[in-house]
Protein backbone atom coordinates (compact mmCIF):
# COMPACT_ATOMS: atom_id res chain seq x y z
CA UNK A 1 0.00 0.00 0.00
CA UNK A 2 1.14 3.53 -0.76
CA UNK A 3 0.20 6.79 0.91
CA UNK A 4 1.22 10.31 -0.08
CA UNK A 5 1.15 13.17 2.45
CA UNK A 6 1.40 16.82 1.41
CA UNK A 7 4.02 18.84 3.31
CA UNK A 8 2.39 22.07 4.62
CA UNK A 9 3.91 25.49 3.93
CA UNK A 10 6.47 26.56 6.51
CA UNK A 11 7.55 22.99 7.29
CA UNK A 12 10.90 21.43 6.38
CA UNK A 13 11.30 17.66 6.18
CA UNK A 14 14.68 15.88 6.27
CA UNK A 15 15.00 12.15 5.64
CA UNK A 16 17.71 10.07 7.35
CA UNK A 17 18.14 6.28 6.90
CA UNK A 18 15.65 5.27 9.63
CA UNK A 19 14.11 8.57 10.73
CA UNK A 20 12.24 11.57 9.43
CA UNK A 21 12.89 15.01 10.95
CA UNK A 22 10.16 17.65 10.69
CA UNK A 23 11.05 21.30 11.44
CA UNK A 24 8.70 24.25 11.72
CA UNK A 25 8.12 27.51 13.59
CA UNK A 26 7.13 25.77 16.87
CA UNK A 27 10.02 23.29 17.00
CA UNK A 28 11.36 20.04 15.67
CA UNK A 29 10.08 16.45 15.81
CA UNK A 30 11.94 13.28 14.81
CA UNK A 31 9.98 10.17 13.82
CA UNK A 32 11.77 6.82 13.82
CA UNK A 33 10.68 3.92 11.62
CA UNK A 34 11.98 0.52 10.50
CA UNK A 35 13.60 0.58 7.06
CA UNK A 36 12.81 -3.12 6.61
CA UNK A 37 9.05 -2.67 7.02
CA UNK A 38 8.49 0.76 5.49
CA UNK A 39 9.89 2.69 2.52
CA UNK A 40 9.83 6.47 2.95
CA UNK A 41 10.76 9.07 0.35
CA UNK A 42 10.50 12.86 0.19
CA UNK A 43 9.83 14.30 -3.28
CA UNK A 44 9.01 17.95 -3.95
CA UNK A 45 6.61 18.84 -1.17
CA UNK A 46 5.30 15.32 -0.58
CA UNK A 47 6.18 12.43 1.69
CA UNK A 48 5.55 9.01 0.17
CA UNK A 49 5.15 5.94 2.37
CA UNK A 50 4.95 2.41 0.99
CA UNK A 51 4.80 -0.98 2.66
CA UNK A 52 2.26 -3.01 4.60
CA UNK A 53 -1.03 -1.19 5.31
CA UNK A 54 -0.53 -1.30 9.10
CA UNK A 55 2.88 0.41 8.96
CA UNK A 56 1.88 2.93 6.30
CA UNK A 57 -1.27 4.18 8.05
CA UNK A 58 0.20 4.33 11.56
CA UNK A 59 3.32 6.18 10.40
CA UNK A 60 1.14 8.53 8.31
CA UNK A 61 -0.68 9.47 11.52
CA UNK A 62 2.67 10.05 13.28
CA UNK A 63 3.83 12.33 10.44
CA UNK A 64 0.57 14.31 10.44
CA UNK A 65 0.84 14.73 14.23
CA UNK A 66 4.38 16.05 13.70
CA UNK A 67 3.15 18.54 11.06
CA UNK A 68 0.45 19.79 13.44
CA UNK A 69 2.96 20.03 16.29
CA UNK A 70 5.58 22.07 14.44
CA UNK A 71 2.94 24.43 13.00
CA UNK A 72 0.42 24.89 15.84
CA UNK A 73 1.90 22.98 18.79
CA UNK A 74 0.18 20.56 21.14
CA UNK A 75 -1.20 21.61 24.52
CA UNK A 76 -2.78 19.87 27.50
CA UNK A 77 -4.17 21.58 30.60
CA UNK A 78 -4.24 19.75 33.95
CA UNK A 79 -5.57 20.79 37.34
CA UNK A 80 -4.37 19.91 40.83
CA UNK A 81 -7.34 18.87 42.98
CA UNK A 82 -7.11 18.56 46.77
CA UNK A 83 -9.52 18.45 49.68
CA UNK A 84 -7.46 19.18 52.78
CA UNK A 85 -3.71 19.38 52.17
CA UNK A 86 -2.84 22.07 49.61
CA UNK A 87 -0.39 20.86 46.96
CA UNK A 88 2.46 22.99 45.75
CA UNK A 89 3.82 22.24 42.28
CA UNK A 90 7.23 23.41 41.07
CA UNK A 91 9.21 22.80 37.90
CA UNK A 92 12.93 22.21 38.45
CA UNK A 93 14.92 21.27 35.37
CA UNK A 94 13.42 18.17 33.76
CA UNK A 95 11.38 17.22 36.85
CA UNK A 96 8.09 18.40 38.31
CA UNK A 97 8.08 18.42 42.14
CA UNK A 98 4.71 17.87 43.81
CA UNK A 99 4.97 18.98 47.44
CA UNK A 100 2.62 18.22 50.34
CA UNK A 101 0.50 15.71 48.38
CA UNK A 102 -1.89 14.18 50.97
CA UNK A 103 0.29 15.76 53.67
CA UNK A 104 3.37 13.71 52.71
CA UNK A 105 6.73 15.12 53.79
CA UNK A 106 8.63 13.91 50.71
CA UNK A 107 8.12 15.31 47.23
CA UNK A 108 6.57 13.23 44.50
CA UNK A 109 8.37 13.59 41.17
CA UNK A 110 7.18 13.49 37.56
CA UNK A 111 9.55 13.51 34.58
CA UNK A 112 9.20 16.04 31.77
CA UNK A 113 9.66 14.23 28.44
CA UNK A 114 11.59 15.68 25.49
CA UNK A 115 11.47 19.42 24.85
CA UNK A 116 8.11 19.85 26.51
CA UNK A 117 7.44 23.15 28.31
CA UNK A 118 5.52 22.97 31.60
CA UNK A 119 3.98 26.11 33.13
CA UNK A 120 2.37 26.18 36.59
CA UNK A 121 -0.20 28.90 37.37
CA UNK A 122 -1.64 28.27 40.82
CA UNK A 123 -3.39 24.91 40.58
CA UNK A 124 -3.46 24.88 36.75
CA UNK A 125 -0.66 23.16 34.85
CA UNK A 126 -0.12 23.80 31.12
CA UNK A 127 1.94 21.32 29.13
CA UNK A 128 3.02 22.50 25.67
CA UNK A 129 5.32 21.19 22.98
CA UNK A 130 5.70 20.24 19.34
CA UNK A 131 5.91 16.48 19.98
CA UNK A 132 2.41 15.05 20.56
CA UNK A 133 3.74 11.94 22.29
CA UNK A 134 6.13 13.80 24.63
CA UNK A 135 3.31 16.13 25.74
CA UNK A 136 1.01 13.17 26.37
CA UNK A 137 3.67 11.20 28.25
CA UNK A 138 4.48 14.19 30.47
CA UNK A 139 0.77 14.49 31.34
CA UNK A 140 0.63 10.75 32.06
CA UNK A 141 3.72 11.01 34.30
CA UNK A 142 2.02 13.77 36.32
CA UNK A 143 -1.18 11.75 36.69
CA UNK A 144 0.73 8.60 37.65
CA UNK A 145 2.82 10.47 40.26
CA UNK A 146 -0.32 11.53 42.13
CA UNK A 147 -2.24 8.28 41.89
CA UNK A 148 -3.69 7.12 45.23
CA UNK A 149 -3.24 3.37 45.43
CA UNK A 150 -4.33 2.10 48.83
CA UNK A 151 -7.32 4.32 49.52
CA UNK A 152 -10.76 4.45 47.93
CA UNK A 153 -10.40 6.91 45.03
CA UNK A 154 -14.12 7.70 45.11
CA UNK A 155 -13.59 9.28 48.55
CA UNK A 156 -9.98 10.53 48.28
CA UNK A 157 -10.08 12.40 44.98
CA UNK A 158 -6.83 14.29 45.47
CA UNK A 159 -4.54 14.28 42.45
CA UNK A 160 -3.71 15.97 39.17
CA UNK A 161 -6.26 15.47 36.41
CA UNK A 162 -6.45 16.38 32.74
CA UNK A 163 -8.96 19.18 32.13
CA UNK A 164 -8.43 20.05 28.45
CA UNK A 165 -6.47 18.59 25.56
Amino acid sequence: MDNIIEIPKGVEVALAPESLTVKGPKGEVTIKFSKKKLAVSVDGGKVKLSGAKVYVLSNSAHIENAFTGVLKGHKQVMKAVFAHFPMKIEVKGSLIHIKNFLGEKTDRLAKIEGKTKVTVKGQDIEIEGSDYYAVGQTAANLRQATKVRTWDDRVFQDGIYKVKE
